[in-house]
C-alpha cells in the first residue's frame, strides 16, 4: 500500500528505525523534531498519515493531534501516537481525542506495520466513500432525458469501460467535469483516486511542478519534496480541465508521459512509472489551436482517442425543468428549507432564456431564488434577464445542435475583429458572428455590475479565472 507518512519525534534514534521500517514496507517518510515543523509539511505537502511522540518539544504531540483535527482539509489524516511507559494513560486520552491507534516504546516492527496499514487503509475507505458520495452527487447533476443527453449518457456507458483517452469538449458550464466524473465511476478503475487539475488555473511557471512534482531545491520555494498530480493519480484517473489553456512546454512533458508510461519529478533525473488514464476537457477548438501554433498536434492526436461532446443548454431546453427540479431540491434541502412549489410559467420563462452560461448558469439562478423567494417561486421572484441578452438571443440565427460543415469556399478561421470596426452589412462568418454575440453580452454584464469581476462571473455561468481570459481574449476594456 502506497502512501507517505510523517514522523514527529525529537529523538533521532526513533526517526531513523521509523524511516526504515517504514520505507522498507514501500512506504515515502518525512520525519521532523518539532510539532511546529509537521504543521509547515501538513501544509505544503500531501500526507497520508502522521506518526507522534506525545512528549515533545514546545507544542506537545496532543496539540498536535488537536490541531489537525480542528482543521477541515487535514480533518480525516490518520494519528498514530507514540507513548513511554510513563504516558501510557496519556496515550488513552489521545484515542478519545481522535488519535487512530497509538504503540509504546521500544518500538515493535511488527506492531508499528499493522497500525500503520490499518490506518492507511482506513483513511483510503474514508476518503472512496466521501468520494463516491461526490460522484453521486455529481451524476445527480446530469439529469435530463432529452435525445442529447441520452446521446451522451451511452456515449459515456461505451468509453467508461475501455482504456481509450477521452477529450470532452463543450462550451463552459456544460458539465464537462460530470462526464469526467461518470466516466471514471463506470471504469474499472473507480476504485482508484480521481484528480481533477484546472490548467487555466495554474500559474505557467507552476504547471511541471503541479504535474509532475519537485525535489527539494528545485527551484526557490521549494522546501521539500512534493508528489505531483500524475503520481497522486496512479491506478486512477487524471482530469486536465481546460486543456487547451496549458503551456506548450508543458504540454511536451504531457505527450511523453501519455506514451511512456513514465514521470519525473521537476529537478530530477530520475522516472518512474505511473498507471494513469487520462481524461481531458476544453471549450475551445483544440483542432484549430493545433493547426495555428497554439497546441501540440501529437499532443491533441494522443488526447482525441474518443471524443465526447457535451452540448450547450439550449440544445435541449427540454430538460430545463427536470434540471430545475433537481436543483430546487438540493438547495432546499441545503438550507433547511421547505420543498417550494414552482409556477408554471417560471418554467415557461426560464426554457426561452438564452443561458449563456448553460446548465452552470441555470444552477446559480435555481439558488438564488430558493433564497430570496417566499413560499412559492413566482415570476416575481426570476432576475430580470439582461436587455442586450434578449436582443442579441433575437438576432442569433437557429443553428441544429449538430451544425452542418460550411459550403466550400466559407472560411470559418477569419481573424476575429471589434464588431464596431466592420463595415455595416458586411458578411460576417458564423464563428464572428457568434464571437460578437459574446463579446457584447460579456461587455452589458460587466456594465450592469459595474465591472465586478465575481458578480459577472456568477451571472455568466462562469469561473473567475475564465471570466478573465476571455476579458483579455476579447480585448474588453473599462471605459475611463
Amino acid at each position: 500500500m502506497a502512501g507517505t507518512v510523517l514522523v514527529v519525534d525529537d529523538e533521532r534514534n526513533i526517526r531513523r528505525t521509523l524511516r526504515m521500517v517504514l520505507e522498507g514496507d514501500g512506504l515515502e517518510v518525512r520525519d521532523v523534531e518539532r510539532a511546529e515543523e509537521a504543521l509547515q509539511v501538513l501544509a505544503e505537502e500531501p500526507i497520508d498519515a502522521v506518526i507522534t511522540d506525545i512528549r515533545l518539544p514546545g507544542m506537545s504531540g496532543i496539540d498536535l493531534l488537536q490541531q489537525i483535527r480542528r482543521m477541515a482539509n487535514w480533518n480525516n489524516v490518520p494519528v498514530l501516537v507514540i507513548s513511554g511507559h510513563a504516558t501510557v494513560g496519556v496515550a488513552v486520552d489521545a484515542i478519545k481525542l481522535g488519535a487512530t491507534d497509538f504503540f509504546e516504546k521500544p518500538l515493535d516492527r511488527d506492531r508499528v506495520l499493522v497500525s500503520v496499514r490499518n490506518a492507511l487503509r482506513a483513511s483510503a475507505l474514508a476518503r472512496e466513500v466521501d468520494a463516491l458520495r461526490s460522484d453521486a452527487g455529481a451524476r445527480a447533476e446530469m439529469v435530463g432525458e432529452s435525445a442529447a443527453m441520452r446521446r451522451l449518457y451511452q456515449e459515456v456507458e461505451k468509453v467508461a469501460p475501455t482504456r481509450g483517452r477521452v477529450l470532452i469538449t463543450g462550451e463552459s458550464g456544460t458539465g464537462k467535469e460530470l462526464v469526467a466524473r461518470a466516466i471514471h465511476r463506470m471504469s474499472p478503475r473507480h476504485e482508484g483516486p480521481f484528480v481533477k487539475v484546472n490548467c487555466a488555473a495554474i500559474p505557467a511557471e507552476l504547471v511541471e511542478s503541479e504535474l509532475f512534482g519537485h525535489e527539494k531545491g528545485a527551484f526557490t520555494g521549494a522546501v521539500a519534496r512534493k508528489r505531483g498530480h500524475f503520481e497522486a493519480a496512479d491506478r486512477g484517473t487524471l482530469f486536465l480541465d481546460e486543456i487547451g489553456d496549458m503551456p506548450l512546454a508543458a504540454q511536451a512533458k504531457v505527450l511523453r508521459a501519455l506514451e511512456t508510461g513514465e514521470v519525473s519529478r521537476v529537478g530530477s533525473d530520475q522516472t518512474f512509472k505511473v498507471d494513469v488514464r487520462v481524461l481531458a476537457a476544453t471549450h475551445r477548438d483544440l483542432e484549430r489551436e493545433a493547426r495555428e501554433g497554439r497546441f501540440r498536434e501529437d499532443l491533441y492526436f494522443r488526447l482525441n482517442v474518443v471524443p465526447i461532446r457535451s452540448p450547450a443548454l439550449r440544445e435541449h431546453p427540454e430538460d430545463i425543468p427536470m434540471l430545475v427540479g433537481s436543483f430546487l431540491r438540493e438547495f432546499c434541502r441545503q438550507n433547511q428549507m421547505k420543498p417550494k412549489p414552482v409556477a408554471p410559467e417560471v418554467i415557461e420563462n426560464l426554457k426561452g432564456r438564452g443561458f449563456p452560461g448553460n446548465v452552470r448558469e441555470l444552477r446559480n439562478l435555481v439558488e438564488r431564488v430558493v433564497i430570496l423567494s417566499g413560499d412559492e417561486i413566482t415570476l416575481d421572484d426570476l432576475p430580470e434577464e439582461s436587455r442586450h441578452s434578449r436582443e442579441v438571443r433575437a438576432r442569433l440565427p437557429t443553428v441544429a445542435p449538430e451544425a452542418a460543415p460550411l459550403p466550400p469556399g466559407e472560411d470559418d478561421d477569419d481573424e476575429i475583429g471589434p464588431a464596431e470596426l466592420r463595415v455595416p452589412g458586411e458578411r460576417v462568418t458564423l464563428r464572428q458572428h457568434r464571437d460578437d454575440a459574446e463579446r457584447a453580452y460579456i461587455l452589458d454584464t460587466l456594465k450592469e455590475v459595474d465591472w465586478n469581476i465575481s458578480r459577472a462571473a456568477t451571472l455568466l455561468g462562469l469561473e473567475r479565472t475564465n471570466l478573465h481570459k476571455k476579458i483579455r481574449g476579447l480585448g474588453l476594456k473599462r471605459e475611463g
